[in-house]
């Protein structure tokens, strides 16, 4: 019984944020799959993110086998594996995604949780089936609420439903007792055909900071008539799917044929009423979708393509390594979740101004990046800018623009590097609070070789920010 269920062996290592230019500790820790083809097992992300090394093992089997990620997406946290060595699949039957479930329906969750090396099984029903936000990527997609358990090592592993795979098992509810979520079937069969036919493994997002309408007075104002509801457009993200389409001041009314409620959820599959980002969910990078927009007092029907999901601070990312600059000992990376969660509690104990970028920071062709100093490496050159950490790059002057209250704004960090490499004479560094920083371009290339070699730093600047 569940012979397609395994067991997967990740060894990880995880970049450090406080030092960008070095890595956490490698940790192990396990998690579980199925199989769901020749040589092929679906999991979480989340089990497998920032794995240096993986090994899976089957039920009947007591042996590991080595497996490679073929494909990840950590939006909607779905990994596919693969084990090559062809004894993998002996007396093992894939198994078959089953369909989207319905509210109390009867359910398995099956895994290997923490604590015990045999195969655990607990059982429960569908008691919720909405959108929410993943806690491994920060994105609000559809997960089913079950009230089985699902414990540290179940996580990832699959969901059945009358015999076929309903879901995988990726996050507990905090505060709550036996009761879990799950990657719904309908986004991991938009993964595997995604996967197989080589589309981008994100979900796509549109861009839009939207307001409800449920004010009578606001609607009115918007000019929604008794019969149309919607939501109001307040901010759009440069470079998004959106830009160049939308506008602050439409009402969103339909998307992909969805009428949108004034409280901003659909209906969904004509059963289930939710957030209307469920609908990004059944697309990929590349689509085209539709939506009817309210502007001016016209209806206007518009069709655009969708592109990735951006916002002014990236959210968790994984796989990748941090971006930084060192300059003259002073630390600078472009703000992100990530950064962030070096504070324990960082929602409460980050600096209030870095969660106020996060919070309602909107990207735009100015500033499509956050910059911050994030910390300063001790040597004489920097003496006096101990206490400017943690504060975010508000303008850079250099040479004759050298005028207090003006300068350039970076756009991003790769401008922001140009900007102190290109520069001839003195340049001033003036950050959020007011303060300023004047360094000179040939002591700071200078002072660089010591500090790096002091801290044992090989390069000052991230791969990315070579060129």
């Amino acid at each position: 019984m569940y012979q397609s269920v395994v067991r997967i062996f990740a060894h990880t290592q995880a970049p450090d944020y406080r030092c960008p230019w070095q890595a956490e500790p490698p940790e192990h820790s396990t998690g579980s799959g199925v199989i769901i083809g020749k040589g092929k097992i679906l999991t979480g992300a989340h089990v497998v993110a920032n794995a240096t090394f993986l090994q899976v093992q089957k039920v009947s089997d007591p042996d590991k086998m080595i497996a490679e990620v073929e494909a990840i997406n950590h939006d909607c946290d779905l990994a596919l594996l693969t084990v090559r060595d062809p004894r993998f699949m002996q007396g093992v039957k894939p198994e078959r995604l089953g369909p989207l479930p319905r509210l109390r329906d009867a359910v398995s969750v099956v895994g290997y949780p923490i604590g015990g090396e045999e195969i655990s099984i607990t059982e429960g029903v569908v008691s919720r089936i909405e959108v929410q936000r993943y806690s491994h990527s920060q994105r609000n997609l559809l997960a089913v609420t079950v009230d089985a358990a699902i414990n540290e090592g179940n996580s990832g592993g699959p969901v059945f439903k009358d015999g076929r795979v309903a879901g995988i098992a990726f996050q507990s509810l905090v505060d709550a007792e036996n009761i879990g979520e799950m990657v719904p079937s309908n986004l991991i069969r938009r993964f595997i055909e995604g996967t197989a036919s080589g589309k981008p493994p994100t979900v796509p997002g549109l861009g839009l900071v939207m307001q409800r309408l449920e004010s009578p007075l606001l609607r009115k104002r918007v000019g929604l008539g008794p019969k149309q509801s919607g939501l109001l457009v307040v901010g759009v993200e440069w470079g998004s799917s959106c830009f160049g389409h939308i506008e602050v001041g439409d009402a969103i009314l339909s998307i992909d044929g969805h009428r949108v409620a004034n409280n901003g959820t659909v209906q969904y599959e004509g059963r289930f009423r939710t957030g209307s980002e469920v609908l990004l969910g059944d697309h990929f990078v590349g689509d085209i979708i539709a939506l009817r927009v309210l502007r001016g007092g016209q209806v206007r029907e518009l069709k655009l393509e969708l592109k990735p999901y951006v916002s002014l601070i990236p959210r968790s990312q994984y796989d990748m390594a941090p971006r930084y600059f060192v300059y003259a000992g002073i630390v600078f990376q472009p703000l992100s979740l990530d950064y962030l969660r070096t504070w324990p509690d960082w929602w409460e104990k980050a600096p209030s101004e870095l969660l106020h970028h996060y919070h309602g920071g909107m990207r735009t062709k100015q500033r499509e990046e956050v910059v911050v100093l994030t910390q300063v490496l001790a040597d004489p050159i920097s003496v006096g800018f101990e206490g400017l950490d943690n504060t975010t790059i508000a303008r850079v002057s250099t040479g004759a623009s050298r005028t207090p209250g003006r300068g350039i704004v970076p756009r991003n960090m790769k401008h922001f590097v140009e900007l102190l490499e290109h520069a001839k004479s003195v340049i001033e560094i003036q950050v959020s609070d007011g303060s300023v920083l004047a360094l000179d371009p040939a002591e700071a290339r200078e002072a660089n070789l010591r500090i790096l070699e002091r801290y044992h730093i090989r390069h000052d600047r991230s791969r990315d920010l070579a060129d």
